[in-house]
């Protein structure tokens, strides 16, 4: 076998994996785009928004957290296009509704499309020589994209409606699926995917219950503004198609993170590049809503994405580190799903109490500081063990 046809056998599992995160992701990219679209159009409240977010979320988590203990018997590839199906008709479904609660309806389908997807990307992964440098090329795959939809997606809004931006999503979705081909077409089949082997012990006892915790916290902080990202610049006078091309050059830094991250990460320290992360994730929360001027909310923005996705893949890093299987790293994207759908809500009571989303950041803030005191001397064992 050449080198081309090892090149191209080690790549397009990657592809795959770049595919599927961009199809489990693009309600949590591109909803503050619909909810911004569909506050202007219908006039819904903040907190009914926030409602509508959450209940894609927690649809989003309840189907990873029923299949999480079933991955052993599920094929990426059939997962990934049974997810694909739900998430088009779902999308592409809202367009012609105009009422709250259809509307209510459809997300929840959408959202049990995206967890089942989020559960095929983590089942190729979990196969992947190393998962979390798999995640972070896969991540880079899906920003890339990103960077592109950021700039064309509000336009498509400014200029047709709510409507449009909904078959557009949908419609990307359903080309994202092509891909799937590329991603495994049988159920797991190595010993430690199947079997619940004993820990390692360098982290045996509750490392789950910690990893799940840190994760917990670090989304219902850092997340909590996600949905409402549009609205806060919105707030200091920035339009949405600027707003677009702020995201669009944040997506590509947040590519460019990730793509550093899958070059170095088996080499370097997760405790340090954890704290890291984490902390300027905290900030970058916080320069999110406290912000007055373009300037400073696109550099908030733009560090904010970076450094998000950076400490997503290292905690599911961690994560496959405890359970190789994958079981863990599916209930910790589980986990993320519940808390950010909880962080959407209380953003739009706060919002809609206070008038405004000030408190959300700096609230963003104290959990990631909290999560990185939970999950760090876990990461310090584990760098140590390597070492």
């Amino acid at each position: 076998m050449d080198r081309r046809t090892v090149a191209i056998g080690r790549l397009a599992p990657l592809l795959g994996i770049g595919a599927a995160t961009a199809t489990a992701h693009i309600g949590n990219n591109f909803d503050t785009y619909l909810i911004g679209g569909l506050n202007d159009r219908y006039g819904f409240t903040p907190l009914a928004m926030g409602a509508w977010n959450m209940a894609e979320a927690l649809a989003y988590a309840m189907a990873m957290f029923v299949v999480a203990p079933r991955v052993g018997t599920l094929a990426p590839r059939r997962l990934f296009v049974v997810a694909s199906g739900l998430i088009v008709t779902a999308q592409i479904g809202s367009a012609g509704l105009s009422a709250y609660a259809p509307l209510l309806a459809a997300r929840i389908v959408a959202g049990l499309g995206f967890g089942l997807a989020n559960t095929a990307l983590n089942l190729a992964a979990a196969r992947a020589e190393h998962p979390a440098r798999a995640i972070s090329i896969g991540i880079a795959i899906q920003t890339l994209l990103y960077a592109a939809i950021n700039i064309v997606l509000p336009q498509l809004g400014a200029r047709y409606g709510v409507a449009a931006m909904f078959v557009a999503l949908g419609g990307l979705s359903g080309l994202f699926t092509l891909a799937a081909r590329l991603l495994p077409a049988s159920p797991p089949v190595r010993a430690s995917q199947t079997t619940s082997a004993p820990q390692t012990p360098a982290w045996s006892g509750r490392a789950d219950v910690w990893v799940l915790l840190a994760m917990a916290l670090f989304t219902f902080g850092s997340l909590a503004i996600w949905p409402f990202t549009e609205r806060a610049a919105h707030a200091i006078a920035i339009p949405a198609t600027q707003f677009g091309r702020y995201q669009s050059l944040a997506t590509l830094a947040s590519a460019a993170s990730n793509l550093v991250l899958a070059a170095g990460v088996a080499r370097m320290r997760r405790s340090g590049l954890l704290a890291g992360a984490l902390v300027a994730c905290g900030l970058a929360c916080a320069g999110l809503t406290t912000a007055t001027g373009a300037f400073t909310f696109a550099a908030a923005l733009l560090v904010y994405n970076a450094s998000w996705f950076v400490t997503y893949a290292l905690l599911l890093g961690i994560a496959f580190a405890v359970d190789p299987a994958g079981r863990l790293a599916v209930r910790c994207s589980a986990v993320w799903l519940t808390m950010m759908s909880l962080g959407s809500l209380a953003t739009g009571a706060i919002a809609q109490i206070f008038g405004g989303y000030t408190a959300v950041g700096p609230m963003g803030l104290a959990f990631c500081l909290v999560a990185l005191g939970i999950v760090w001397p876990l990461a310090r064992r584990m760098d140590r063990a390597r070492a």
